[in-house]
């Protein structure tokens, strides 16, 4: 969440940020209720201290033989309106953080202004569109025409939006997982994790996901338990109320999960074959970093995820998303998107984002600088590296030949372990 001290010092500031990000709210409700937390708290220590310096009156009077039951009488007053502001107060608290669970991120100044994705700007693109001598074929013909992705059994299993993936089409989906985490932990120095996907509601709201979008997740409601929507939720969560010695930071973590959305919001778009799923695999790449540090380290990551797609051969470019396409949690954020030959598009395949300090003080995410010993929220950042449908798409679709065959460029074959399907 955002600072309140934000909020006090610069009110109109946070809320002309928050509106270029598309957030209709008032923050308004949020400065009044923290004024009245502020004259309660006021209040309160007030009435502490005045019972305190009865105390010692009456104690005194004890000592001295002297009546005190007008002072035990007004000790007693004191109690209960002590006891009354602390209830009040511990109400306007849980008031206040519940608004601020509310308010989203605001974006970095650097982040360019605009509504939706048409007003974000290609940062830079690499490779060539293939271009084919014979009628390309999409992901969907050639998944069923090499047995590779079945999905009439998938939606017989599960229902629509849940891939089954066949023969040939499992071991390209299962070593493509495995060559992209060793390949960060290998070339990046990332350390891999295997987290639990079964969240609690405390870690959902540490990311972000949750209050604002709990229609998309899935629900263990005997449990009351969350489907891991990313392996951001568990992974950034490992340091939930905790500390960090300045001198373990930077953290990188790399980890591969299935994910989980229920996509409530997709209706309209374009949800055919691998493009928009109920469940999909995807490796997450997830760092805790020094405030300082952490606009550079978003530069790296994007980097680090753009870099499996080089070895790939798969034509794609970087997006800079402007303040009204910024997800809920991200301060700033770059899109990969991948060329699809035969959908004829751009496919986002990854999202690298800066959360700045927006997680950690949602999840109390900590680091204590060695110079002074003072401690201090990080920040986090988070990126996908990759996840695996959409690049089937582009790999099955770029890699086609004419007989239908799908054959791999050596660099490709050589990252996944498989020349030819």
């Amino acid at each position: 969440m955002i600072s309140i001290n934000d909020i006090r010092t610069s009110p109109q500031k946070v809320e002309e940020a928050l509106n270029t990000k598309g957030y209709e709210g008032s923050i308004s409700d949020i400065v009044s209720i923290d004024e009245n937390f502020r004259k309660l708290t006021h209040s309160l220590e007030t009435s502490r201290a005045k019972k305190n310096l009865v105390s010692e009156e009456v104690a005194k009077a004890k000592r001295s033989g002297e009546e005190s039951d007008g002072k035990i009488k007004q000790m007693r007053v004191l109690g209960d309106e002590i006891k009354s502001l602390e209830t009040e107060l511990s109400e306007l608290k849980e008031k206040l953080s519940l608004k601020l669970e509310e308010i989203p991120n605001m974006p970095d100044q650097s982040v360019p202004i605009g509504e939706d994705e048409k007003d974000n700007v290609i940062v830079r693109e690499w490779g060539e569109k293939p271009v084919f001598d014979f009628k390309e074929k999409t992901h969907l013909e050639l998944g069923k025409a090499l047995n590779l992705i079945d999905l009439e059994r998938g939606a017989k299993i599960s229902g629509s939006g849940f891939p089954l993936y066949v023969g040939k089409g499992a071991e390209l989906e299962r070593k493509m997982i495995n060559s992209m985490i060793e390949h960060h932990v290998n070339n990046y120095n990332f350390t891999e994790m295997f987290p639990p996907v079964l969240i609690l509601e405390e870690s959902m709201k540490t990311t972000g996901q949750l209050p604002k979008f709990k229609e998309d997740m899935y629900l263990a409601e005997l449990d009351e338990l969350y489907l891991a929507p990313t392996a951001e939720v568990p992974i950034t969560n490992i340091h939930r109320n905790e500390i960090i010695p300045e001198s373990k930071l930077p953290i990188s973590y790399v980890a591969y999960s299935p994910c989980f959305r229920r996509e409530s919001g997709s209706y309209g778009k374009d949800t055919r074959g691998l493009l928009r799923l109920h469940q999909f695999n995807k490796v997450e790449m997830v760092k805790f970093v020094k405030p300082g540090d952490s606009y550079d380290a978003l530069e790296e990551l994007t980097l680090q995820a753009e870099s499996i797609l080089q070895k790939l051969g798969i034509t794609y470019r970087v997006v800079e998303l402007c303040t009204g396409d910024l997800s809920f949690a991200a301060a700033k954020c770059y899109d990969i998107e991948i060329w699809s030959p035969g959908e004829k598009q751009w496919l986002e395949v990854s999202s690298c984002s800066n959360f700045e300090d927006f997680q950690a003080r949602r999840g109390k995410i900590r680091y204590k600088k060695e110079e002074d010993k003072k401690v201090d929220l990080l920040h986090t950042l988070n990126g996908s590296g990759l996840a695996t449908p959409r690049l089937m798409v582009a790999l099955l679709e770029t890699y086609q030949t004419q007989d239908g065959r799908i054959e791999f460029s050596d660099s490709a074959a050589e990252f996944i372990g498989i020349r030819e399907i």
